[in-house]
């Protein structure tokens, strides 16, 4: 809840409500301090109506009601960025929140969640983005054609993560890694497909040294992008 009070700080009508029980009130006096400096409008509620306003097995006791995250392609991208994540037909929200999570933590400047995907705003993906969907700007788009026409434009070099990839992501990759970089990240079950794929500078796997099969999305993701990371802070 600190993220969203932090994200409203930084322009008006981004919070509407706040909603919040006794028990967090008197954990957490400062929730209160801070809508009301922000002019959000703030109501304490029963345990009962707590959870119902979650949707969790255990609501926390404490609710906001906020505008739409999401923005247009053009203002999620910077002009110049470093390194962006692209989620293609992503489905599954709690792999997309926590993508958007890791993202935040690589330094990621955008993360565009493109064509036939979940809705960033999904609760569960919310959840798992722990805070970072009011950090780093998220786009939707579902032109995928678009979203990669964007990003050449901004100079940016795309990545497809592809386990079966000609290029491995070990240490002979750092020179490639070292150029602002797009990663495109596909489906949980079918990966990216073969158009998307084709559309890329690069297709890139993380190697598997084991007998796994493959690596979870959100976890290549985190390799992949951290991998990047450490490529432009170096």
């Amino acid at each position: 809840m600190h993220d969203a009070l932090a994200w409203a700080d930084e322009g008006p009508g981004r919070v509407h409500d706040l909603f919040l029980t006794d028990a967090v009130a008197d954990r957490h006096p400062d929730l209160e301090r801070r809508a009301d400096a922000a002019g959000i409008r703030v109501a304490r509620v029963t345990d009962r109506a707590a959870a119902r306003l979650s949707d969790t097995v255990t609501p926390q006791g404490v609710a906001a009601v906020c505008t739409t995250v999401t923005v247009d392609l053009d203002t999620a991208l910077p002009a110049a960025p470093r390194l962006v994540t692209v989620l293609v037909g992503v489905a599954d929200p709690g792999n997309a929140g926590t993508v958007i999570r890791t993202s935040d933590a690589a330094g990621a400047d955008a993360v565009v969640v493109a064509g036939n995907a979940v809705d960033p705003h999904n609760p569960k993906c919310v959840r798992a983005s722990m805070g970072s969907l009011f950090h780093v700007p998220v786009a939707a788009e579902r032109d995928v054609d678009a979203v990669l026409d964007a990003l050449r434009a901004r100079g940016l070099t795309l990545l497809a993560a592809d386990g079966r990839g000609d290029t491995v992501l070990d240490a002979g990759a750092d020179a490639l890694l070292g150029a602002p970089t797009a990663w495109l990240f596909g489906s949980e079950a079918h990966g990216l497909d073969d158009r998307t794929a084709a559309a890329a500078d690069h297709r890139v796997r993380v190697p598997i040294h084991g007998r796994a099969e493959s690596l979870n999305l959100a976890t290549a993701a985190a390799v992949c992008l951290y991998a990047s990371a450490r490529a432009h802070h170096r």
